[in-house]
């Protein structure tokens, strides 16, 4: 099977938008191929973090991809940290990483221009990046378009170690842009995407955790237009119930005739809404459930977590000393 690597950042705000958009196709394919999945906390350290919060929010982030499904005994879930050779085999890398090619990142050249002052970490981890993924001799890493120049970088990486050291010690990977399992918009404007930043603005997101009442509150508030209508269209003003009849067919599983038949007798978007919110809140309510126990029995979570650090520490280290061997260094 294929080898997959994915890093997710633990920074909260899990929202509808990214279960149905991402998490749920990685829980649906985890038969498919081998995948490593790191919760990258070492790069969440590039900019300034509340310490508290950060463990929290790692170990947040880890009950709740175990929640959504993520099997540990198909899949291999861990924290970076958990595994010395990401920060070992970084800075061997650092070692034979040309400066210009850091300089030239364009989300360096973005967050740098926003920032007083630039911590070494937001130039260099681009470098842990291309370590995280090749250090497992990964054949795939699904990234957004803002994430494609980073794997282009690891495979610049790769490729310029096997050339300096005669063979082909790397995996060259390569940039996969995932299919999306469903573009969901904000409830408070389905022109634009549901968001992590704007995950907290009352109405516009509904997150993993939401109780219930909030999750119809949030649902009944949702934009739509003033028709009664409700079907699939690509009419602009139809974008918002476009937006919940989507939310619907991914939940469901359902095709867009099937979803239809559902809201034939509705008496107007009211009930389309309560309909939608009804079947997230179904869906939903075995997520929160199996996360509310994780967090409570933290020996339980810190068990997975280290069978996790223990099957990515058997691919990673074996593949960092192998490196320092052929870098000239002694290896015990």
């Amino acid at each position: 099977m294929k080898r997959v690597f994915s890093g997710i950042q633990p920074t909260g705000n899990i929202h509808l938008g990214n279960y149905l958009g991402a998490v749920k196709n990685w829980v649906d394919a985890q038969d498919k191929k081998e995948n490593f999945f790191c919760i990258v906390d070492l790069h969440s350290l590039t900019v300034p973090q509340d310490p508290d919060e950060l463990r929290f929010q790692t170990r947040a982030l880890a009950a709740m991809l175990l929640a959504c499904g993520i099997d540990p005994d198909k899949s291999t879930l861990f924290i970076q940290s958990h595994v010395k050779a990401h920060a070992e085999g970084a800075w061997l890398l650092n070692c034979v990483t040309p400066l210009g090619w850091l300089q030239r990142m364009t989300q360096f050249k973005d967050k740098s221009a926003k920032q007083e002052s630039v911590l070494t970490g937001l130039l260099t981890y681009p470098i842990l990046m291309a370590g995280d993924i090749i250090f497992y001799d990964a054949d795939e890493v699904p990234v957004g378009d803002d994430q494609k120049q980073h794997v282009e970088l690891t495979r610049d990486i790769a490729q310029s170690f096997n050339g300096r050291f005669s063979q082909p010690f790397f995996t060259i990977p390569k940039p996969i842009i995932p299919v999306v399992g469903a573009r969901v918009m904000g409830l408070d404007g389905p022109a634009a995407k549901m968001s992590k930043s704007s995950a907290d603005k009352r109405g516009h997101a509904i997150r993993l955790l939401d109780e219930p009442k909030e999750i119809m509150r949030s649902f009944k508030r949702a934009v739509t237009d003033s028709g009664r209508e409700i079907i699939f269209s690509d009419a602009p003003e139809k974008a918002g119930v476009n937006n919940l009849l989507g939310i619907y067919k991914a939940v469901t599983g359902k095709n867009k005739e099937d979803v239809i038949a559902d809201f034939a007798n509705a008496r107007g978007y009211g009930d389309l809404k309560v309909g939608v919110a009804e079947v997230v809140i179904d869906m939903l309510a075995p997520i929160r459930a199996k996360y509310g126990q994780l967090m409570e029995d933290p020996a339980e979570l810190d068990r997975l977590l280290a069978i996790g650090a223990t099957q990515a520490n058997a691919v990673a280290q074996p593949k960092v000393d192998e490196m320092k061997r052929i870098m000239g260094l002694v290896v015990p």
